[in-house]
């Protein structure tokens, strides 16, 4: 067994899709899962009609854009709208128009996750009957039959024992000798209310695959040629790296790296199934494996944007004791806010944080009554691992002035203005 997941990039349009299908068609003609997201920006414009939806404006004719992107992809497939795709099609676009007609009593994160899900039961949808179409016979299944979670919208929390159940009766005899194609970054509640994973959780739900399926391998189809020591579009001197262990993908992960989504490493870990990192663009190419060693690894350079730093000081001048820094800890925990950096002093405390405005009002309410709260934005992120000096360091600082600097004998962060 093993699982293909292709991102949003790779089936961007008509043609993207038939590279997709031509890479399964040649490397993958059975024991394969293949997980898909949504199409280009198709998130990006559902977030539009959520938006929408909320402020009562035209959400229909912001969904019609949607629609209007996904039937020009499949005339370009298949010729003509008599196909039975375009009917399959228009049962899941009944699913966002339901919901769209609701009188909005349910929160903003269950909507969300009831129409954004669409755009990747869309895209499966498409890429399905298109491999059929070529020849390559392939079953289409709803991830929502066998992915099942809470009820934490947005940042929904797996089920393990449940889905391991149901990846064994249903998915296992689907595709052996087989091939099958699937939806990433959703699951569904045990009262069928359908759930994300989390921004990019495709990559997270290919893994989930892999290590419930005892794949011989995971590979996720980039538009870059692997994992590279930084990005290319960022660093123009950034070098293709051979393999990486686990734990430094989980590192770079950590600290920001994009290229692999932070929750993927570790179902794969667990049972050490190698993740290859190739080029839908370049096939032919070797890619990296993830699961191998840190031989000769280059100095790693990841680039966070879009940060805040939250100051606090306490309003009495008490101290920021271990019971205060518990309850600081706990209300960045309840907001689902991530500390990417942080630094004590006897009477404040500074977080850096991804700039996240919803969250970090809820930070403020919960803490406000105790400390004095600013906020800079605009900051930047800059992680070295494996820097030789100094002078490396400050050589990709650009002239940004550092208003933070954490160092350890591996890595360095730098809060850049």
């Amino acid at each position: 067994m093993k699982v293909y997941k292709f991102g949003g990039a790779s089936v961007k349009d008509a043609a993207g899709v038939k590279n997709v299908a031509s890479i399964i068609q040649k490397y993958g003609e059975k024991d394969l899962v293949v997980v898909v997201s949504a199409t280009g920006k198709t998130t990006n414009a559902l977030e539009v009609v959520i938006k929408a939806y909320f402020d009562n404006t035209d959400a229909k004719a912001a969904f019609e854009v949607v629609k209007k992107n996904h039937h020009q992809i499949c005339l370009e497939l298949f010729g003509n709208e008599t196909h039975e795709v375009f009917d399959k099609l228009q049962n899941i676009y009944a699913e966002v128009d339901w919901q769209l007609e609701e009188d909005r009593k349910e929160s903003y994160n269950y909507v969300y996750d009831q129409i954004v899900s669409q755009g990747e039961l869309i895209s499966s949808v498409i890429l399905s009957a298109y491999l059929n179409e070529v020849g390559v016979k392939n079953s289409w299944l709803d991830v929502r039959d066998v992915m099942k979670t809470d009820d934490t919208y947005r940042e929904a929390i797996v089920d393990w024992k449940q889905t391991q159940s149901l990846m064994n009766s249903v998915v296992k005899p689907l595709a052996s000798g087989s091939i099958v194609v699937t939806q990433g970054f959703i699951g569904c509640t045990a009262e069928n209310c359908t759930t994300t994973l989390g921004r990019e959780g495709s990559d997270y739900t290919a893994a989930i695959f892999a290590n419930m399926l005892d794949a011989q391998n995971q590979t996720i189809w980039k538009d870059v040629p692997g994992v590279m020591n930084g990005d290319p579009r960022v660093f123009e001197d950034a070098v293709f790296i051979d393999e990486i262990s686990f734990n430094e993908a989980v590192e770079m992960t950590f600290y920001g790296a994009t290229v692999i989504h932070p929750k993927t490493i570790k179902p794969l870990q667990n049972k050490n199934i190698p993740l290859l990192v190739k080029s839908f663009i370049n096939p032919e190419g070797k890619g990296t494996i993830v699961g191998g060693s840190d031989n000769n690894l280059p100095p790693i350079r990841i680039v966070k944007n879009d940060q805040a730093l939250i100051t606090l000081h306490t309003k009495d001048f008490s101290f920021v004791e271990d019971e205060i820094v518990a309850e600081i800890f706990s209300s960045f925990s309840k907001a689902n806010l991530k500390l990417n950096m942080m630094q004590q002093g006897a009477i404040s405390f500074e977080a850096v944080v991804d700039n996240i405005p919803e969250k970090i009002e809820k930070v403020k309410a919960a803490l406000q009554n105790q400390f004095d709260f600013s906020i800079d934005e605009k900051l930047t992120i800059l992680t070295i691992r494996h820097y030789t000096n100094f002078d490396y360091i400050n050589k990709f600082k650009n002239d940004r002035n550092a208003i933070l600097e954490q160092r350890r004998l591996s890595t360095y962060q730098g809060l850049l203005a």
